[in-house]
């Protein structure tokens, strides 16, 4: 090699060095500076509204909501099945559940409704990691079933507490207080996705569980060729998703004070963005749940902005896809820089 082909391969291994770096930065924490420039650009585009106490109440209840929702779909995306898209039935049935069987006791109609989304998480989990469906063909379509089963159960109406449970009006106001509740000042619904990012992360870092799952995640036959037990932690995934959802739904159905098959639509999508936002990717094994609520944080915070300018709601799905293709684009470029693909 002569002098001037190896400065020149010094100074192309140093950009790559340099560039790698950004984008681990890109990757790691560049998400809490957009949310940053979300918030100024927030009081600038709606002042007087953005940082009024009725509005940040908003915000960080839609933030709760699809925190909860992104937590269990992180793990979905961190073990390489990409999105579990019968999210959306799972919060509506769990919901729904919660609502019909109020009348036994708030607590024992919060176990149902768990218990119920979470079978619907197993089911998946089966058919995923036993029977190896394509996680997106299965969950889609287990998704429309699950749509027709709910409306047939409920013929497509909406389904109230107080009509539901009148012989227990205390198991109702309990459950519709329980999404407006504060615990020194701060929402339960909040506390609760904070515990569920907490338990996440843990899982995912200090546990063998967690370890397990990123070599899955990065390679599903390096994994079985390991001797870890795959269908085992893809239906414990599948599981952990839908029990995140089951809380999710139970919430969102307290805040509307209504069971509807409906309530869950759009939180799949969101919740992927929110992912992929954060730094997982759809090739699996790789992001942090540090980076996923900084996900959520956005969208959120995006959403919100959106609502005040008065943009319409089709034309926010336009913003929100738009957002979604833009950060599919970045996630793959990035890794390949970083040479993980």
């Amino acid at each position: 090699m002569t002098t001037s082909q190896y400065v020149k391969d010094n100074r192309d291994g140093s950009r790559s060095i340099r560039r790698n770096r950004f984008m681990v930065f890109i990757n790691r924490v560049g998400i809490y500076a957009v949310i940053a420039a979300l918030l100024v650009l927030g009081g600038f585009v709606a002042p007087g509204k953005y940082f009024t106490a009725a509005n940040i109440r908003a915000t960080v209840q839609a933030i709760a909501l699809l925190g909860m929702v992104s937590v269990g779909m992180a793990f979905v995306t961190f073990s390489a099945n990409y999105a579990d898209m019968s999210a959306p039935m799972t919060i509506a049935f769990s919901g729904m559940i919660t609502v019909t069987t109020l009348w036994m006791g708030f607590w024992p109609a919060v176990i149902c409704g768990t218990v119920a989304g979470t079978a619907l998480g197993f089911i998946n989990g089966i058919m995923v990691g036993k029977f190896r469906a394509h996680p997106i063909i299965w969950t889609m379509a287990f998704n429309f079933v699950m749509s027709g089963i709910v409306r047939w159960i409920w013929s497509g109406t909406q389904i109230y507490p107080d009509m539901i449970a009148a012989n227990n009006p205390r198991a109702v106001e309990v459950f519709n207080a329980i999404s407006r509740s504060s615990f020194n000042g701060i929402p339960v619904m909040v506390i609760v996705m904070i515990l569920m990012f907490i338990a996440g992360h843990f899982l995912l870092t200090g546990t063998k569980f967690g370890s397990q799952l990123k070599v899955v995640g990065s390679s599903y036959e390096v994994g079985r060729l390991s001797g870890i037990d795959v269908v085992k932690s893809i239906i414990l995934v599948y599981v952990f998703n839908a029990v995140c959802c089951s809380v999710a739904g139970i919430f969102l159905a307290s805040v509307s004070k209504t069971g509807a098959y409906y309530t869950g639509d759009g939180y799949d999508f969101r919740a992927v963005t929110s992912v992929l936002l954060g730094g997982m990717t759809l090739a699996g094994g790789r992001g942090h749940m540090v980076g996923v609520f900084g996900g959520v944080i956005t969208i959120g915070i995006l959403s919100n902005i959106m609502n005040l300018i008065g943009i319409p709601t089709f034309n926010q799905w336009l913003v929100q896809g738009i957002v979604f293709l833009f950060i599919v684009w970045l996630n793959t470029n990035s890794s390949r820089r970083l040479g993980r693909e």
